[in-house]
């Protein structure tokens, strides 16, 4: 969760739109004006991954549409609980190459630091919805061990922010962490994944900008948009100071049945993203995480869908497809083709 550092700090527009987010089903469901017995799989009540969604992005859904490319990748169904082999809970093998807790050093040059559990929204078929935060994220307790580790790496030369969502935490405990960093001397880029300015694009802040580009670290985002609608206008308007301020911004998408499983609409997100001033960075295999089957395209068929990507757009929009796999030095590539 996240706590405040001050009573007399005014809690930020983002947060008061994080504590109205959809938090059960059936609320969201009433928003929407769907009825339950009109979707393919019931939907159910997850104590341990719990549904939550910010209402602005509840608004990008179509209301009365049980079939919502949105509304399928937050809203947790009976799906979910039906044990399918093959389908773990850490699919990537983050656990075994996490030299500190927190700390996940798996491809040459660069590391990945875990600074909290929380997220904006719970995306039902996340890698990490298993994986066990309790002692895990670098916080204020542990992250000077993952720092001396990073200090003592000279080939490190880029640093990973995950999570949860790195975005989820206060501006100036961003500012700490990367202040931090930059002392490292060969350390040259900072890197954050995050999906929370889709959903909250109010936590893109003036804080948060000064943050990332006062650093003599150069800057990188990668969000996480799977679908053309969540490239909204709100989104836009936030990104513009970042991109004004020269920040990398970079996309990665999952590959999800029932969501983005189609040619046309895979290059609507990219010409959305593309507009937004954002490149096509990735777009991921599912990884085979407990609960998540219900969303695994094919292989055969991400390969042709990469293919018409490739036949229809521009090779600066066309993502790398790949996959992660556990114990291999990078991400594992998948009918790589360039466009004209």
């Amino acid at each position: 969760m996240i706590h405040g550092t001050g009573s007399a700090l005014q809690i930020p527009s983002w947060q008061d739109e994080l504590k109205r987010s959809f938090k059960r089903p059936s609320e969201l469901l009433d928003y929407l004006h769907i009825d339950p017995r009109w979707l393919e799989s019931p939907p159910v009540h997850d104590s341990e991954f719990a549904m939550r969604v910010p209402r602005g992005f509840a608004k990008l859904m179509e209301p009365g549409n049980p079939q919502d490319p949105l509304l399928r990748q937050v809203l947790p169904v009976a799906a979910e609980r039906v044990a399918v082999p093959g389908f773990v809970a850490d699919p990537v093998g983050d656990l075994d190459r996490s030299p500190l807790p927190g700390l996940l050093h798996k491809y040459h040059g660069r590391a990945l630091l875990i600074i909290t559990g929380a997220c904006a929204i719970n995306c039902r078929y996340c890698f990490r919805q298993h994986f066990s935060y309790g002692g895990q994220p670098a916080g204020r307790r542990l992250l000077p061990s993952a720092l001396r580790y990073l200090a003592h790496h000279p080939e490190i030369t880029e640093v990973i922010l995950s999570g949860g969502d790195p975005l989820m935490l206060f501006d100036t405990q961003l500012q700490g962490i990367v202040e931090r960093l930059s002392t490292i001397p060969h350390l040259r880029r900072l890197r954050i994944h995050t999906r929370v300015p889709v959903v909250l694009p109010q936590r893109i802040t003036s804080g948060l900008t000064r943050c990332l580009t006062l650093s003599r670290l150069q800057p990188i985002l990668v969000l996480h948009l799977n679908h053309a609608r969540e490239a909204s206008e709100a989104l836009g308007q936030a990104l513009l100071p970042l991109r004004n301020r020269g920040v990398t911004l970079l996309n990665q998408s999952v590959l999800l049945k029932g969501v983005n499983d189609n040619a046309q609409t895979l290059c609507d997100l990219s010409e959305s993203l593309h507009t937004l001033g954002v490149l096509p960075y990735y777009l991921h295999v599912l990884d085979r995480v407990v609960g998540a089957h219900h969303f695994e395209t094919p292989e055969y068929r991400a390969l042709d869908l990469h293919r018409e990507m490739a036949r229809r757009l521009p090779g600066y929009l066309v993502p790398k497809l790949v996959r992660e796999l556990p114990g291999e030095q990078s991400k594992t590539g998948l009918g790589m083709t360039d466009g004209p």
